[in-house]
């Protein structure tokens, strides 16, 4: 094909997508992250500020699962409402200048490395490729900071390691120890309770099969923590559920204390 028909090829390709994904924001209101809402369980709308960039966004990871979570994806569980109902407490209870909507990074892209702390839902069942793996690692070797949340049970705990044990193999896990400083960073929580899911917040708390809360760490050799772990528990289903009245208060305020902790550690270690 000559060089000038293949490039009117490319051109009509490239406006083709950009149709598709301003097609998707229309259907959507113009919402800002509507081309993956379809992958999200409780989309929410954009507030009037949705645009606008400040120090600090809720960035949460897309990978990819071999299971779903009914109509959505498991990277998508409570997103987009828990996010930011996370991020109107951060403006709340700190002086962080944060954005009003979350950020959508995909394990495939090198924007990963723009974001130095990470959010991740019910990544027990995550399926990593190779060049995942490499550009996981190298984002932990940059300095980044994951936050995992909502998995339960020996065996999602089982698979979430071997995960990894891939992307940093021969690292520690420890129980954070109450004095830890990112038990102290704003907060201090030396005494903590379980955050349940909305699910089984009135029942024994326990979800499928995780008996007792764990809040357990990946740490580099200097005792920098890469991977804070809130195992047998649930903070999405807190900060989505914030305003429930039907969700103890108790429980959420835990939740957010926890996440400003992190985020707060993250930003400061």
């Amino acid at each position: 094909m000559p060089a000038g028909r293949l490039w009117v090829v490319w051109l009509g390709l490239l406006l083709v997508g950009i149709a598709v994904v301003c097609a998707a924001q229309t259907r959507a209101g113009g919402r800002r992250w509507a081309v993956y809402e379809n992958e999200m369980q409780t989309p929410a709308d954009d507030p009037p500020d949705a645009w606008e960039e400040k120090e600090f966004a809720f960035a949460r990871l897309r990978f990819r699962s071999y299971r779903r979570g009914g109509f959505y994806q498991r990277w998508g569980i409570d997103a987009n409402r828990a996010d930011r109902l996370f991020a109107e407490g951060m403006r709340r209870l700190t002086r962080v200048d944060t954005r009003s909507v979350e950020h959508i990074v995909d394990i495939d892209s090198d924007e990963i490395y723009e974001w130095p702390w990470l959010y991740a839902v019910s990544i027990s069942d995550w399926v990593l490729s190779e060049p995942q793996i490499a550009r996981l690692k190298t984002y932990f070797d940059r300095g980044g900071f994951l936050m995992v949340d909502d998995f339960h049970g020996e065996r999602e705990w089982a698979e979430f390691m071997a995960g990894m044990s891939r992307i940093l193999p021969g690292h520690d896990v420890i129980e954070i120890p109450d004095s830890h400083p990112m038990f102290q960073t704003v907060y201090d929580l030396s005494r903590r309770v379980r955050v349940p899911g909305y699910n089984v917040v009135y029942g024994n708390q326990v979800e499928r099969g995780g008996v007792d809360p764990h809040w357990r760490a990946i740490v580099d050799d200097k005792g920098r923590v890469k991977v804070a772990i809130c195992f047998n528990m649930d903070l999405g289903d807190a900060w989505e559920y914030a305003d429930d009245a039907h969700y103890p208060e108790a429980y959420a305020s835990m939740a957010y204390r926890m996440g400003v902790n992190y985020v707060i550690y993250a930003m400061s270690h």
